[in-house]
Protein backbone atom coordinates (compact mmCIF):
# COMPACT_ATOMS: atom_id res chain seq x y z
CA UNK A 1 0.00 0.00 0.00
CA UNK A 2 0.88 3.26 -1.08
CA UNK A 3 1.37 5.86 1.79
CA UNK A 4 -1.76 7.76 1.89
CA UNK A 5 -3.47 5.33 -0.58
CA UNK A 6 -6.25 4.44 1.90
CA UNK A 7 -8.45 1.96 -0.85
CA UNK A 8 -6.18 -0.87 0.22
CA UNK A 9 -6.47 -0.26 3.73
CA UNK A 10 -7.19 -3.55 5.79
CA UNK A 11 -8.70 -1.06 8.11
CA UNK A 12 -10.70 0.74 5.59
CA UNK A 13 -11.76 -2.40 4.17
CA UNK A 14 -13.09 -3.62 6.91
CA UNK A 15 -15.16 -0.38 7.85
CA UNK A 16 -16.85 -0.47 4.50
CA UNK A 17 -17.40 -4.55 4.99
CA UNK A 18 -18.91 -4.10 8.19
CA UNK A 19 -21.13 -1.47 6.70
CA UNK A 20 -22.25 -3.50 4.00
CA UNK A 21 -23.39 -6.52 6.11
CA UNK A 22 -25.12 -4.24 8.43
CA UNK A 23 -27.17 -2.84 5.50
CA UNK A 24 -27.40 -6.60 4.97
CA UNK A 25 -28.65 -7.56 7.70
CA UNK A 26 -30.82 -4.89 8.75
CA UNK A 27 -32.93 -4.88 5.49
CA UNK A 28 -33.46 -8.55 6.18
CA UNK A 29 -34.40 -8.05 9.91
CA UNK A 30 -36.90 -5.63 8.56
CA UNK A 31 -38.70 -8.17 6.75
CA UNK A 32 -39.59 -9.36 10.08
CA UNK A 33 -40.57 -5.98 11.60
CA UNK A 34 -36.97 -5.61 13.42
CA UNK A 35 -34.22 -3.53 13.95
CA UNK A 36 -30.49 -4.40 15.36
CA UNK A 37 -31.12 -2.31 18.19
CA UNK A 38 -34.51 -4.89 19.22
CA UNK A 39 -32.51 -7.81 18.18
CA UNK A 40 -29.73 -6.99 20.53
CA UNK A 41 -32.08 -6.22 22.99
CA UNK A 42 -33.88 -9.32 22.61
CA UNK A 43 -31.08 -11.41 22.64
CA UNK A 44 -29.43 -9.66 25.82
CA UNK A 45 -32.60 -10.50 27.70
CA UNK A 46 -33.24 -14.19 26.56
CA UNK A 47 -29.75 -14.58 28.38
CA UNK A 48 -30.60 -12.58 31.61
CA UNK A 49 -34.17 -11.54 32.06
CA UNK A 50 -32.64 -9.25 35.31
CA UNK A 51 -30.50 -6.91 32.96
CA UNK A 52 -30.62 -3.47 33.76
CA UNK A 53 -31.56 -0.92 30.55
CA UNK A 54 -28.01 0.56 31.77
CA UNK A 55 -26.26 -3.11 30.98
CA UNK A 56 -28.67 -3.07 27.77
CA UNK A 57 -27.65 0.56 27.03
CA UNK A 58 -24.24 -0.04 27.41
CA UNK A 59 -23.93 -3.06 25.36
CA UNK A 60 -26.36 -1.25 22.37
CA UNK A 61 -23.44 1.92 22.74
CA UNK A 62 -27.06 4.20 23.47
CA UNK A 63 -28.06 6.23 26.20
CA UNK A 64 -30.62 4.76 29.10
CA UNK A 65 -32.86 7.07 28.26
CA UNK A 66 -32.90 5.27 24.09
CA UNK A 67 -32.74 1.98 25.95
CA UNK A 68 -35.82 2.19 27.69
CA UNK A 69 -37.46 3.17 24.57
CA UNK A 70 -36.60 0.57 22.55
CA UNK A 71 -37.97 -1.80 25.59
CA UNK A 72 -40.80 -0.14 25.36
CA UNK A 73 -41.26 -0.63 21.77
CA UNK A 74 -40.90 -4.41 22.42
CA UNK A 75 -42.79 -4.17 24.98
CA UNK A 76 -46.12 -2.65 23.13
CA UNK A 77 -45.12 -4.96 19.92
CA UNK A 78 -45.56 -7.53 23.04
CA UNK A 79 -42.31 -9.28 22.77
CA UNK A 80 -41.44 -8.30 26.06
CA UNK A 81 -43.36 -8.44 29.15
CA UNK A 82 -41.67 -6.14 32.06
CA UNK A 83 -42.54 -7.30 35.50
CA UNK A 84 -41.65 -4.74 38.56
CA UNK A 85 -40.06 -6.13 41.20
CA UNK A 86 -41.48 -2.72 43.74
CA UNK A 87 -39.69 -0.09 44.89
CA UNK A 88 -35.63 -0.22 44.81
CA UNK A 89 -35.32 -3.02 42.85
CA UNK A 90 -34.85 -3.48 38.94
CA UNK A 91 -37.38 -4.52 36.52
CA UNK A 92 -37.30 -7.99 35.17
CA UNK A 93 -38.03 -8.46 31.66
CA UNK A 94 -39.39 -11.96 29.75
CA UNK A 95 -39.31 -12.59 26.02
CA UNK A 96 -43.41 -13.10 25.35
CA UNK A 97 -43.90 -16.12 22.84
CA UNK A 98 -44.00 -13.63 20.60
CA UNK A 99 -40.40 -12.19 21.45
CA UNK A 100 -38.92 -15.94 21.35
CA UNK A 101 -40.38 -16.35 18.21
CA UNK A 102 -38.99 -12.74 16.95
CA UNK A 103 -35.36 -14.19 18.17
CA UNK A 104 -36.18 -17.49 16.22
CA UNK A 105 -36.67 -16.20 12.84
CA UNK A 106 -33.67 -13.56 13.72
CA UNK A 107 -31.37 -16.24 13.97
CA UNK A 108 -32.27 -17.59 10.34
CA UNK A 109 -32.11 -14.56 8.67
CA UNK A 110 -28.59 -14.45 10.08
CA UNK A 111 -27.63 -17.48 9.79
CA UNK A 112 -28.53 -16.75 5.99
CA UNK A 113 -26.77 -14.03 6.10
CA UNK A 114 -23.53 -15.93 7.11
CA UNK A 115 -23.80 -18.52 4.48
CA UNK A 116 -24.00 -16.29 1.57
CA UNK A 117 -20.96 -14.23 2.95
CA UNK A 118 -19.37 -17.07 4.00
CA UNK A 119 -19.97 -18.99 0.41
CA UNK A 120 -17.64 -16.95 -1.91
CA UNK A 121 -14.51 -17.86 0.91
CA UNK A 122 -12.58 -20.88 0.16
CA UNK A 123 -12.03 -24.12 2.56
CA UNK A 124 -10.57 -23.16 5.70
CA UNK A 125 -10.97 -19.18 5.46
CA UNK A 126 -14.38 -18.93 7.32
CA UNK A 127 -12.56 -20.66 10.15
CA UNK A 128 -9.71 -18.23 9.59
CA UNK A 129 -11.30 -14.68 9.24
CA UNK A 130 -13.53 -15.98 12.14
CA UNK A 131 -10.61 -16.04 14.13
CA UNK A 132 -8.78 -12.73 12.92
CA UNK A 133 -11.86 -10.95 13.71
CA UNK A 134 -12.17 -12.35 17.27
CA UNK A 135 -8.51 -11.89 17.53
CA UNK A 136 -8.71 -8.27 16.34
CA UNK A 137 -11.97 -7.25 18.30
CA UNK A 138 -10.35 -9.12 22.07
CA UNK A 139 -6.93 -7.04 21.57
CA UNK A 140 -8.09 -3.55 20.27
CA UNK A 141 -7.10 -0.92 23.04
CA UNK A 142 -9.81 0.93 23.97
Amino acid sequence: MAEGDITSSTVMLLIAAGRELQRRTEAALAEIDLTMRHLGALGHISQNPEVSYSDLARRAGITTQSMRATVLMLEEQGSVRRTLAGHGHPARLDLTDRGRDLLAKARVVVAELDREFLAALEPGQPEALRGAVIRTLTNVPR
